[in-house]
């Protein structure tokens, strides 16, 4: 296999630049959304630390959360284990207005529950064979569906994995099946190029996310994402800050000792930055 040319990670000036702009889109293409009822569904697979949850902060961020949510499902309990396979997920598909991403999705029965055995070959195969014809049911019904893979080297996913071991406010991130994930490497490489064999179909594909380097991953992304829809800039009535009304000579707001405040820490950590000095 031929090695991948290296590429330079762009300069954070450059990334901040393009980044506001293309979240400045985004807000557009929300305007739209809700004014057409248009639904669209996002779905964000991929390794372990491939950069999929750092893709969808930014995403969503100017987002509202009334138009735009994450769906990220926990394991399935016994009663859904029992269901239509894809039953909890269509319960969380878009009404009219609104835009879904889902940070992983059904494919985790191609992934995660085909490396560990947690489905039988049977549905494994069942799955391959029904998912091209949902989506396309999905698609056909209106829905604008986009799928994204994020592909992270062995290198860089260990490197991630190493960070997150070291940071307190991201160990939370790694756990065994993290873990698992470094020793079945190949597996997960088999399962994948298997799924996109049966399920990256015209009507539904796959865009593969190169995402070794993540400012690059997120910002060819979210290019990628608003290039495939049709959105247009909604007008919107121009709005004017109305004047503040003279105070009420009949009005007095209660003593503030009747109220309880949050302590100040702000003020405390001042004071003890000012005694350092």
């Amino acid at each position: 296999m031929a090695k991948k040319a290296d590429k330079k990670k762009l300069s954070n000036k450059v990334y901040e630049a393009e980044l506001f702009r293309l979240q400045t889109e985004l807000v557009t293409l929300q305007e739209w959304v809700k004014a057409t009822g248009a639904r669209i569904v996002v779905i964000f697979e991929g390794r372990d630390a491939a950069g999929k949850g750092g893709t969808i902060k930014r995403l969503t961020e100017y987002m509202s959360a009334r138009t735009a949510r994450i769906a990220a499902l926990p394991a399935p309990t016994e009663r859904e284990k029992t269901q239509w396979y894809y039953q909890r997920y269509v319960n969380h598909l878009p009404a009219a207005g609104e835009i879904v991403v889902f940070d992983r999705s059904w494919y985790n029965r191609a992934g995660v529950e085909r490396v560990m055995g947690f489905c039988t070959p049977q549905e494994y195969s069942r799955f391959m064979r029904q998912t091209p014809i949902f989506e396309q049911m999905l698609v056909e019904d209106g829905i604008l569906l986009r799928k994204y893979w994020f592909s992270v080297s062995d290198g860089e996913q260990l490197k991630r994995f190493r960070s997150r071991l070291k940071d307190p406010l991201r160990q939370w991130k790694l756990s065994s099946m993290d873990l698992e994930s470094i020793s079945r490497w190949e597996e997960y490489s088999r399962a994948k190029d298997e799924m996109l064999v049966h399920t990256d179909v015209p009507a539904s594909p796959w865009f593969i996310v190169e995402s070794d380097i993540k400012k690059n991953a997120r910002i060819n992304m979210l290019a990628h994402l608003l290039s495939t829809i049709p959105y247009t800039d909604v007008p919107r009535d121009k709005i004017h800050l109305p004047d503040r009304p003279a105070p009420s000579s009949g009005y007095e707001r209660p003593p503030r000792d009747l109220s309880t405040y949050v302590p100040d820490q702000a003020a405390r950590l001042l004071g003890d930055r000012e005694k350092d000095l």
